[in-house]
């Protein structure tokens, strides 16, 4: 059920201390955690500590904690020293667009140039 804890899903598991991770931040609604497979310098995750599977369900059952995911991820570029050079948020929603957590999670991207489209 959206909004609970999801025995199967790893990002959950994350939030639970059952699966190790990189915290790099976390507050009363998120949590940020370097990416395993970093795509840029620096590469965190921002989650919701509830569980919603993407950015549009999350969006719309919960719109104070999607907020906080977004100010989450502007926190964590200021505390990863790439706020001031430029930084990326992706939210990928579904498969097609390559999504393969489904635990609404957003990308903080930065450190290098980053071109668009996107490689």
């Amino acid at each position: 059920m959206a909004g609970e804890a999801q025995a199967d899903c790893l990002f959950c598991k994350i939030v639970s201390g059952e699966v190790p991770a990189d915290v790099v931040r976390e507050t009363e609604t998120t949590y940020a955690f370097r990416d395993i497979n970093p795509q840029a310098p620096v590469h965190v995750l921002v989650i919701p500590k509830v569980h919603y599977p993407d950015a549009g369900t999350l969006a719309a059952a919960e719109p104070q904690i999607a907020a906080d995911v977004l100010r989450a991820c502007a926190e964590v570029a200021a505390q990863e020293k790439i706020a001031d050079t430029g930084f990326r948020i992706v939210l990928n929603t579904g498969p097609g667009a390559g999504q393969t957590v489904f635990h609404t999670h957003a990308h903080v991207l930065g450190g290098r140039g980053l071109e668009w489209p996107p490689g």
